[in-house]
């Protein structure tokens, strides 16, 4: 397929997925998120695919969030239909019947992360860094971030990350379970095709059964509550200002409103 901001090209049946908007750091736009969702359709209907690995362009960025500037019309409403859309999309993602791994080249941060988290395996370069730095515009990851960061890290480590929104490296992403393994950049791409090679080389059927039975332990109310918090928020003061500071690079002032 063809799209405009997502490259593509299969190796051995693994197709290699690159999110591709270098001048926005690979932010997750709209139009973005619709092409990873028709992205994966296909890869569900495309029998000559047996696997995926997601990356990003350059080697600076994985992806580097939402872009935020697509925020500044976002009300209670608005932002309950986006979070129930990016679950929704990263649901396609976790639920996919063939693997899928996560090659983090780079920043991945708040949707980043996010969409990190939603493939079945994490792989990071020395340079990657991870956050979830939602609370800083006066929201809270709403891609499913809350639950899946929670499971795969543990409820003290995840608060951590989200209430502080610091960042940390791959190592501290290794050290907590973040990601699975760590590769020089060199050996990034090289590391995780060999290691889908190794899944793609079982059976189909077993393989899809695993990761389907493995999803059941993550319990679907904790998504429908997320989508209701990050609403509550976007309807707040606290995010436009949050917004309006990050887009005008100063420093926000919250009233709690």
């Amino acid at each position: 397929m063809i799209f405009t901001n997502l490259k593509t090209e299969i190796q051995d049946s693994i197709l290699i997925l690159t999110v591709s908007r270098p001048e926005k750091l690979n932010a997750l736009n709209k139009a973005t998120m619709d092409e990873v969702s028709a992205c994966f359709k296909w890869v569900e209907q495309n029998e000559n695919i047996r696997a995926v690995i997601v990356t990003g362009e350059g080697e600076k960025s994985f992806v580097a969030g939402a872009d935020i500037s697509e925020f500044l019309e976002m009300n209670g409403p608005i932002g309950k239909l986006l979070s129930k859309k990016g679950q929704d999309i990263f649901f396609q993602i976790e639920n996919c019947t063939k693997p899928v791994l996560a090659a983090v080249n780079g920043f991945a941060l708040g949707g980043g992360c996010e969409l990190a988290m939603a493939c079945h395996i994490r792989i990071a370069s020395e340079n990657a860094f991870f956050a979830q730095p939602e609370i800083n515009l006066g929201i809270i990851p709403g891609y499913g971030g809350t639950q899946r960061l929670t499971r795969l890290i543990g409820k003290g480590n995840a608060l951590e990350l989200m209430l502080t929104a610091d960042k940390i490296d791959a190592q501290k992403a290794l050290q907590i379970g973040l990601v699975n393994y760590v590769v020089s950049k060199a050996e990034l791409l090289p590391f995780a095709l060999k290691l889908m090679a190794k899944i793609v080389a079982k059976p189909p059927i077993a393989v899809a059964q695993t990761i389907a039975a493995a999803n059941k332990a993550m319990h679907p109310d904790g998504y429908e509550v997320e989508t209701q918090n990050f609403s509550v928020c976007t309807a707040s003061s606290d995010f436009r200002e949050g917004v309006m500071a990050f887009l005008e690079k100063r420093i926000a002032h919250f009233t709690g409103s």
